[in-house]
């Protein structure tokens, strides 16, 4: 088949149905003969089956609330001791200690801080912060990173 032999019509008439029998949807006009479906008046609801319970109606409603944010990315303190001078969301994901760069990152107290460092992420607990203070480094609370455009990783390549 080439594309000059297709047969498709951007604008399609309407069927015009009950128009007489040369028309081809004459006389039941394409409703079959008697029954609900054949009458005019009320319209038959997607859900209905018959007079019997629909399925709609058997299955209960999904309650509750779903949360569309993502939830932050949990580091532990004692993983920060493998790095050393200025930690951000970029070094930890070289590090393997969180997934994506591009998300919240939070870090929870366990274990020990033996290190000195400065720590630039989204979030850490009010022990964490003693913690950093204790062993001489700092906490910076920063925005989580956003990727960069295609266009944009394109001009930084050239």
């Amino acid at each position: 088949m080439k594309y000059n032999e297709l047969n498709v019509s951007a604008n399609k008439n309407k069927k015009r149905v009950g128009r007489g029998i040369s028309a081809g949807q004459g006389k039941t006009a394409g409703r079959g003969t008697k029954g609900q479906g054949a009458r005019t008046g009320k319209k038959l609801s997607a859900s209905f089956q018959g007079g019997q319970r629909a399925l709609v109606q058997a299955i209960p409603k999904n309650r509750g609330f779903k949360s569309l944010r993502t939830p932050a990315q949990v580091v532990y303190l004692d993983n920060l001791n493998g790095l050393s001078g200025t930690v951000d969301n970029f070094k930890l994901f070289e590090a393997g200690l969180i997934a994506t760069p591009f998300h919240t990152v939070k870090v929870i107290a366990r274990g020990e801080l033996s290190k000195k460092l400065t720590l630039n992420v989204q979030g850490a607990s009010k022990s964490v912060q003693d913690a950093l203070v204790k062993a001489g480094g700092a906490f910076n609370q920063t925005a989580a990173p956003l990727p960069k455009s295609k266009k944009e990783a394109e001009s930084a390549d050239k």
